[in-house]
This record gives C-alpha cells, sequence and structure tokens, in this order.
C-alpha cells in the first residue's frame, strides 16, 4: 500500500514539473555572442533557420521554461525564434496547446531583427486574475493573458495594481522608444535562469520584462484586446 502511496506520488510530481525540451532537428549551428533571444515572423525576415525544439508538458514557471529554450538556443547560436504550429491530418493549423508546442530556431544580424516602437505590453500574472488601471482605464485581466497598448507621444501614464498596499509604475511615451514590456506578479520573483535576457526589474508587483522573455510571454500567453 505504501508503495502504491508513493507510485502516485511520483507519477503527481512527473505531472507537476513534467516538462520537458526537446530537439526536433538541428540543420545547422553557428558561432553567436548575442545574448538576444527576440520572436520574429520567418515569413518576412530574412532569417537564417537553424533548428527547431519541441515542449512537452505543461509549467506555470514560465522564466524556467523559457530557459530551457534559451539555452538550446545558444547551442547552435540561434538569436531569434518563432511559433511553429502542428498540422492536422487535413493540413490546417492547430492552435498555440500549452501542453505540446513548437519553437523555431534562427539567426539574422541584430541590428535587422525587426522593433516595435510607442507601444506598451502588460501580462498577467501566471495563475491568478489581475486587475490594474492605466491613467484611470481599468482593465481585467485573466490568467496567462496580455495586452498591448499604443502610447501617445509624449503623454505620461500610470500603471497602478489597485491595490491599498499595490504597486505603481510611472511611464512617459516616446514614439521613437523601443516598446515596453510589464507585468504583474503576486509573489517573489527570483533571478532569471538563463543569466540578464529576461527579467531586470521589479516594482513591487508589477516588474518590467527585458524583450527575449516577453516575447516568449506573447507566445504561450492569449492576447486581449
Amino acid at each position: 500500500m505504501r508503495k502504491l502511496i508513493c507510485l502516485s506520488a511520483l507519477i503527481a510530481t512527473h505531472w507537476a514539473f513534467g516538462q520537458n525540451v526537446i530537439w526536433n532537428e538541428v540543420v545547422k549551428s553557428r558561432e553567436g555572442t548575442e545574448r538576444e533571444l527576440y520572436r520574429i515572423n520567418p515569413e518576412i525576415s530574412k532569417a537564417e533557420y537553424l533548428g527547431e525544439v519541441e515542449v512537452q508538458g505543461f509549467s506555470a514557471d514560465d522564466a524556467k521554461v523559457f530557459g530551457l529554450i534559451y539555452k538550446k538556443a545558444k547551442e547552435i547560436g540561434a538569436n531569434s525564434f518563432s511559433f511553429r504550429p502542428f498540422e492536422s491530418v487535413d493540413g490546417k493549423k492547430q492552435k498555440f496547446d500549452p501542453w505540446n508546442y513548437r519553437i523555431s530556431l534562427y539567426y539574422m544580424p541584430s541590428a535587422e531583427i525587426p522593433e516595435e516602437k510607442g507601444v506598451l505590453y502588460i501580462y498577467a500574472p501566471p495563475a491568478q486574475d489581475q486587475s490594474v488601471s492605466l491613467n484611470n482605464t481599468k482593465i481585467k485581466f485573466k490568467e496567462r493573458t496580455y495586452t498591448v497598448r499604443k502610447l501617445a507621444d509624449g503623454e505620461t501614464y500610470s500603471l497602478s495594481t489597485r491595490k491599498l498596499l499595490g504597486s505603481s509604475v510611472k511611464l512617459k511615451a516616446d514614439v521613437n522608444q523601443p516598446a515596453q514590456y510589464l507585468q504583474l506578479q503576486a509573489f517573489q520573483v527570483q533571478s532569471a535562469p538563463y543569466g540578464e535576457a529576461g527579467i531586470n526589474l521589479k516594482s513591487g508587483d508589477i516588474i518590467r520584462l527585458e524583450r527575449s522573455f516577453a516575447d516568449f510571454l506573447s507566445v504561450v500567453y492569449t492576447q486581449f484586446k
């Protein structure tokens, strides 16, 4: 009986933490020192395809999952990526499945990677709903969702978590400023397991994200208007 209980616990642990990132193929590898891993659209970008990884199993620890993908990307010198949908029997592209998905890895000169400007990305917490106020406009987030807001040039924006002891962040908009990425959090964020390319600032329960990690969240989270 005790062995059965232990086995059940082991299986439960595997399902809870059994995320795996494997190689599907490596077409080419190159030497590279770039730290970024930005999302691109390979259909409009002149990127060199290097390989593909597959994520199997789900984990709410997005930083850890991205760390595994990031490590494999740097093994072959990739500095950019895209989500590659699975196809059904009739050839139709399937929707994103957080339990199983593919990431294609590429290289292209950093200066040629497209960059958004004058926009703000706001990501929900990974495991709970959240409400915030952006210049007195209330925004309700479901867990694992995000929204993109265009910023008016020269205007100052205040993002608040609307809590008694919550956090607020002020942003000065500039149409020439690269996109900004913020995530709402309800727990202490630790250092990213993939080095500097990730979470780099914490302000209470609002954190600023580096683009590489934010681009990954834009794949695994659902966007809303």
